[in-house]
C-alpha cells in the first residue's frame, strides 16, 4: 500500500503524520508542488517485458505527460533481488541530491522510497504499482530501493543525458528510515 510519512527534520524517528489514502497523499504533496497520481495499463503486461512493450502499455499517458511537461526521454528501469549491482545502485540513490530537471517515476511493478527534503520536513512516499510521483526541478531528496530490490519503473527526463544528479554534501538521508524489505 502506498503511504505519505511527513517527518520534522528535528525528529526522524517519529513522523508527524503518516497518510495511506491516495487522496490525502496527493493533496499533502500538491500543496508542495508534488505531482501523486495512478495509471492504469491500457494492456496486460507479461513477466519479463521489454522496454517497448511496457512503454507502449502506458503510451498514451506518458504522451500527455511528456507533451504537458517538456520531457523528450522516456526509458525503464528494471531491477530485481539478483541484479549483480544492486548494492551499487542501492548506494547511488541514497545519499541526498537534486536534479536541474523534474524527477519523475512511474511504478509498472515493485515499490520503492522517495524522501522529499522540503523545508524543515522530509515527505517519505512509499511508491508501488501504479503510482507516479513528479519532484519538481530543485527539490533536495533521495530513494531506497531496499537491499533486495523488486521495481520496474518507468522514468521521464527533460534532458536528453536521463538522470543527472547534483549531490548536496547532507548527511540528512541517513538519519530517516530506509525501504524494509
Amino acid at each position: 500500500m502506498s503511504s505519505l510519512s511527513v517527518y520534522h527534520v528535528s525528529s526522524p524517528d517519529l513522523p508527524n503524520k503518516v497518510l495511506t489514502h491516495f487522496d490525502d497523499i496527493a493533496a499533502t504533496l500538491a500543496e508542495q508542488g508534488v505531482r501523486f497520481d495512478r495509471w492504469q495499463a491500457a494492456t496486460r503486461i507479461q513477466p519479463g517485458a521489454s522496454q517497448e512493450e511496457v512503454i507502449g502499455a502506458y503510451q498514451e499517458q506518458i504522451d500527455r505527460l511528456m507533451t504537458e511537461r517538456g520531457y523528450i526521454t522516456v526509458d525503464v528501469i528494471s531491477l530485481n533481488s539478483d541484479h549483480p549491482q544492486k548494492a551499487e545502485l542501492r548506494a547511488k540513490f541514497l545519499d541526498e541530491h537534486r536534479h536541474a530537471e523534474d524527477d519523475v517515476r512511474f511504478f509498472v511493478a515493485g515499490r520503492g522510497l522517495f524522501n522529499l527534503h522540503i523545508g524543515d520536513y522530509v515527505y517519505a512516499v512509499l511508491c508501488e504499482k501504479n503510482d507516479l510521483l513528479s519532484v519538481p526541478a530543485g527539490t533536495a531528496h533521495w530513494f531506497d530501493m531496499g537491499e533486495n530490490p523488486y521495481l520496474v519503473a518507468i522514468r521521464m527526463f527533460n534532458n536528453p543525458e536521463g538522470w543527472v544528479a547534483n549531490f548536496t554534501g547532507s548527511d540528512i538521508a541517513s538519519q530517516f528510515p530506509l525501504l524494509e524489505d
